[in-house]
């Protein structure tokens, strides 16, 4: 099963990178459920094995893409994000280091297998993946746009995706994109 699980996360992330078109640098927030992941009710059957899993296909698709993973921990932690310091250097720290029953075990595992690990309150990302209905929204970069993925499963748990694109600011978008030819 976590064999599964782990070529799952790999292959929805492939095509996520392609479809964003994410670059070197970029920030991806990952929201993931593993109860969802598992056929449970979000919350209610934390699971580190499968986090471990679903995690380390994701790490493995972004790392070698130079792209930084966002882990963003459950409502207990007020959806905090654990991420690689080098990725937010001049943002405010806070101190929480999550647990499976209070962060997630995605969280966790994020926490457990990063270099440098930090967590902040907020960030403004490039892309996102929301794994059993987590709502990553709020740690966007305006504007969201969906982005309909092949993979739309992960073990049990429904898969919402995400780009950001820059707003359009005066005129309408034909004229911006004749400027930019």
């Amino acid at each position: 099963m976590f064999e599964e699980l782990y070529d799952q996360a790999v292959a929805i992330t492939e095509e996520l990178c392609e479809k964003a078109g994410l670059k070197k640098g970029q920030i991806l927030v990952v929201g993931c459920s593993t109860s969802e992941v598992c056929g449970d009710r979000i919350g209610t059957g934390s699971n580190l094995d499968a986090a471990k899993a679903v995690f380390s296909g994701i790490y493995k698709v972004a790392t070698d893409r130079g792209i930084y993973i966002a882990a963003q921990c459950c409502e207990h932690l007020n959806r905090a994000i654990i991420i690689e310091r080098d990725a937010v250097p001049f943002q405010e720290i806070v101190n929480v280091i999550p647990q499976p029953k209070a962060g997630g075990s995605f969280a966790t595992t994020a926490y457990q297998t990063f270099a440098d690990p930090v967590a902040v309150e907020e960030i403004r990302a490039d892309a996102g993946l929301d794994i059993g209905d987590t709502l990553i929204g709020m740690h966007l970069k305006k504007v969201a746009v969906p982005v309909r993925l092949d993979n739309h499963e992960l073990g049990k748990a429904h898969i919402t995706a995400a780009r950001v694109r820059p707003k359009y600011i005066g005129g309408c978008r034909a004229q911006y994109d004749e400027k930019l030819g």
